[in-house]
């Protein structure tokens, strides 16, 4: 990670941590995004199955690690589905360029890192989770690193309600 990147972030991350009014994620947040290859992502489509909304960075080591193994949950798992939402004020060419060399089942979109999907809340660290339930709630936020262990147990606990 460049040092430039890195203060960027850490500017970005205290400035939405100060704003005095800051909107906390929708219970059943909505988010159409277009994919790198051109696609649309809708969350409202994805209804009936799990969805896991990752925010992530090319320069995020932790989020590399974490992409191999959201892809084999979603790829094992029918009722799952999946966005990476590069969340990181670079190069379009650049994000693509890194899904070339670390590739993954589930699409993923770009975000404008100044206007983030209105019902999700700004990241405040990297990789940043949201476990949506197949009724479109958010059934658990994960800060940090997940697994397929985690995402198994959120998703038992899920269904246990």
């Amino acid at each position: 990670m460049t040092l430039i990147r890195l203060a960027a972030f850490t500017l970005l991350a205290a400035v939405a941590g100060s704003a005095p009014a800051f909107a906390k994620t929708a219970t059943h947040p909505t988010l159409s995004v277009t994919t790198l290859d051109g696609k649309t992502f809708d969350l409202a489509a994805e209804r009936g199955k799990w969805v896991v909304v990752n925010f992530w960075a090319t320069w995020c080591s932790p989020c590399i690690k974490e992409m191999p193994d959201i892809s084999a949950f979603v790829a094992g798992h029918k009722d799952v589905a999946a966005i990476g939402l590069a969340y990181e004020d670079t190069d379009k060419a650049e994000v693509q360029a890194f899904a070339k060399a670390h590739p993954v089942v589930y699409p993923l979109a770009q975000l404008d890192v100044y206007k983030p999907p209105a019902d999700f809340d700004a990241p405040r660290g990297l990789p940043t989770t949201y476990l949506i339930a197949p009724d479109g709630s958010v059934a658990k936020l994960f800060t940090g690193p997940i697994t397929v262990t985690d995402l198994e147990k959120a998703i038992a606990a899920g269904e246990k309600k």
